[in-house]
Protein backbone atom coordinates (compact mmCIF):
# COMPACT_ATOMS: atom_id res chain seq x y z
CA UNK A 1 0.00 0.00 0.00
CA UNK A 2 2.77 2.46 0.88
CA UNK A 3 5.56 3.17 -1.56
CA UNK A 4 9.14 2.32 -0.82
CA UNK A 5 11.63 5.16 -0.88
CA UNK A 6 13.01 5.75 -4.36
CA UNK A 7 16.45 6.89 -3.17
CA UNK A 8 16.92 4.18 -0.57
CA UNK A 9 20.57 5.07 0.14
CA UNK A 10 19.29 8.22 1.87
CA UNK A 11 16.79 6.34 4.04
CA UNK A 12 17.04 6.74 7.80
CA UNK A 13 16.66 3.79 10.14
CA UNK A 14 13.46 3.47 12.15
CA UNK A 15 15.46 4.40 15.26
CA UNK A 16 16.75 7.59 13.62
CA UNK A 17 13.18 8.50 12.60
CA UNK A 18 11.94 8.08 16.17
CA UNK A 19 14.86 10.12 17.53
CA UNK A 20 14.04 12.98 15.14
CA UNK A 21 10.36 12.89 16.16
CA UNK A 22 11.33 13.01 19.83
CA UNK A 23 13.86 15.82 19.37
CA UNK A 24 12.01 18.21 17.09
CA UNK A 25 9.18 20.36 18.42
CA UNK A 26 6.95 20.82 15.39
CA UNK A 27 5.93 19.61 11.98
CA UNK A 28 3.08 19.85 9.47
CA UNK A 29 -0.07 17.73 9.72
CA UNK A 30 -1.68 17.22 6.33
CA UNK A 31 -5.27 16.08 5.94
CA UNK A 32 -7.85 16.02 3.18
CA UNK A 33 -9.49 19.42 3.47
CA UNK A 34 -12.51 21.13 1.96
CA UNK A 35 -13.47 20.02 -1.57
CA UNK A 36 -10.65 17.45 -1.60
CA UNK A 37 -7.87 20.03 -1.35
CA UNK A 38 -4.89 19.09 0.82
CA UNK A 39 -4.76 21.03 4.09
CA UNK A 40 -1.44 21.24 5.93
CA UNK A 41 -1.18 22.92 9.29
CA UNK A 42 1.97 23.47 11.40
CA UNK A 43 1.63 21.87 14.84
CA UNK A 44 3.66 21.15 17.94
CA UNK A 45 3.86 17.45 18.70
CA UNK A 46 4.78 14.91 21.34
CA UNK A 47 6.10 11.46 20.40
CA UNK A 48 5.08 9.11 23.20
CA UNK A 49 6.48 5.81 24.42
CA UNK A 50 3.46 4.07 22.87
CA UNK A 51 4.80 5.00 19.40
CA UNK A 52 2.02 7.49 18.70
CA UNK A 53 2.19 11.20 17.97
CA UNK A 54 0.03 13.62 19.92
CA UNK A 55 -1.05 17.19 19.18
CA UNK A 56 -3.27 19.84 20.75
CA UNK A 57 -5.45 22.54 19.28
CA UNK A 58 -8.91 24.05 19.30
CA UNK A 59 -12.13 22.04 19.53
CA UNK A 60 -13.39 23.34 16.21
CA UNK A 61 -12.04 24.43 12.85
CA UNK A 62 -10.86 23.29 9.43
CA UNK A 63 -8.48 20.65 10.83
CA UNK A 64 -11.13 18.91 12.94
CA UNK A 65 -13.74 19.12 10.18
CA UNK A 66 -11.30 17.38 7.84
CA UNK A 67 -10.36 14.70 10.39
CA UNK A 68 -14.03 13.99 11.09
CA UNK A 69 -14.56 13.41 7.35
CA UNK A 70 -11.45 11.30 6.83
CA UNK A 71 -9.10 10.13 9.59
CA UNK A 72 -6.15 9.46 7.26
CA UNK A 73 -3.31 11.94 7.61
CA UNK A 74 0.36 12.55 7.00
CA UNK A 75 2.71 14.30 9.42
CA UNK A 76 6.05 15.69 8.22
CA UNK A 77 8.92 16.78 10.46
CA UNK A 78 11.98 18.56 9.06
CA UNK A 79 15.01 19.44 11.12
CA UNK A 80 17.02 22.65 10.74
CA UNK A 81 20.00 20.70 9.40
CA UNK A 82 23.73 20.82 9.92
CA UNK A 83 26.59 21.96 7.75
CA UNK A 84 29.73 19.86 8.13
CA UNK A 85 33.01 21.76 8.44
CA UNK A 86 34.41 22.66 5.04
CA UNK A 87 31.13 22.12 3.18
CA UNK A 88 28.63 24.69 1.93
CA UNK A 89 25.70 22.26 1.69
CA UNK A 90 23.46 21.46 4.62
CA UNK A 91 22.60 17.91 5.62
CA UNK A 92 18.91 17.77 6.53
CA UNK A 93 16.89 14.91 8.02
CA UNK A 94 13.14 14.58 7.62
CA UNK A 95 10.48 12.08 8.62
CA UNK A 96 7.07 11.43 7.06
CA UNK A 97 4.50 9.52 9.12
CA UNK A 98 1.30 8.18 7.54
CA UNK A 99 -1.52 7.10 9.81
CA UNK A 100 -4.95 7.75 11.21
CA UNK A 101 -5.94 10.55 13.56
CA UNK A 102 -8.45 10.21 16.37
CA UNK A 103 -9.72 12.57 19.04
CA UNK A 104 -8.46 12.12 22.59
CA UNK A 105 -11.55 12.12 24.79
CA UNK A 106 -9.98 11.28 28.16
CA UNK A 107 -9.25 14.51 30.08
CA UNK A 108 -6.33 13.04 32.05
CA UNK A 109 -4.72 11.82 28.83
CA UNK A 110 -5.27 15.26 27.26
CA UNK A 111 -3.59 16.91 30.25
CA UNK A 112 -0.64 14.52 29.98
CA UNK A 113 -0.30 15.37 26.28
CA UNK A 114 -0.46 19.14 26.83
CA UNK A 115 2.09 19.00 29.64
CA UNK A 116 4.44 16.83 27.55
CA UNK A 117 4.22 19.24 24.61
CA UNK A 118 4.81 22.17 26.95
CA UNK A 119 7.88 20.47 28.42
CA UNK A 120 9.52 20.66 24.98
CA UNK A 121 9.48 24.48 25.31
CA UNK A 122 10.10 25.15 29.00
CA UNK A 123 10.78 23.25 32.21
CA UNK A 124 8.41 25.55 34.15
CA UNK A 125 5.78 22.92 34.99
CA UNK A 126 3.78 25.37 37.13
CA UNK A 127 3.29 27.58 34.07
CA UNK A 128 1.83 24.70 32.05
CA UNK A 129 -0.36 23.60 34.95
CA UNK A 130 -1.86 27.13 35.00
CA UNK A 131 -2.24 27.10 31.21
CA UNK A 132 -4.01 23.74 31.37
CA UNK A 133 -6.44 24.92 34.05
CA UNK A 134 -7.37 28.04 32.09
CA UNK A 135 -7.65 26.35 28.66
CA UNK A 136 -8.71 22.74 29.26
CA UNK A 137 -12.34 23.34 28.26
CA UNK A 138 -11.20 24.72 24.88
CA UNK A 139 -8.46 22.18 24.06
CA UNK A 140 -8.85 19.18 21.80
CA UNK A 141 -5.96 16.73 21.71
CA UNK A 142 -5.34 14.44 18.76
CA UNK A 143 -3.65 11.06 18.48
CA UNK A 144 -1.89 9.96 15.29
CA UNK A 145 -1.48 6.19 15.09
CA UNK A 146 1.33 5.50 12.60
CA UNK A 147 0.80 2.96 9.84
CA UNK A 148 3.94 3.76 7.85
CA UNK A 149 6.99 5.90 8.50
CA UNK A 150 10.00 6.85 6.40
CA UNK A 151 12.85 9.22 6.94
CA UNK A 152 15.74 10.44 4.90
CA UNK A 153 18.95 12.42 5.00
CA UNK A 154 19.38 14.87 2.15
CA UNK A 155 22.65 16.58 1.33
CA UNK A 156 21.65 19.88 -0.30
CA UNK A 157 24.32 19.88 -2.95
Amino acid sequence: MFRSMRRSKQQLSAEDCVELLKREKRGVLSVIGDDGYPYGIPLNHYYAADGKLYFHGAKEGHKLDAINRCARACYTVLEKGTRPDGEWAYHVKSVVVFGTVSLVTNEEKAKEICLAIGAKFTDDKAYWEREWESAKTRVQCLELTPQHMTGKLVKES
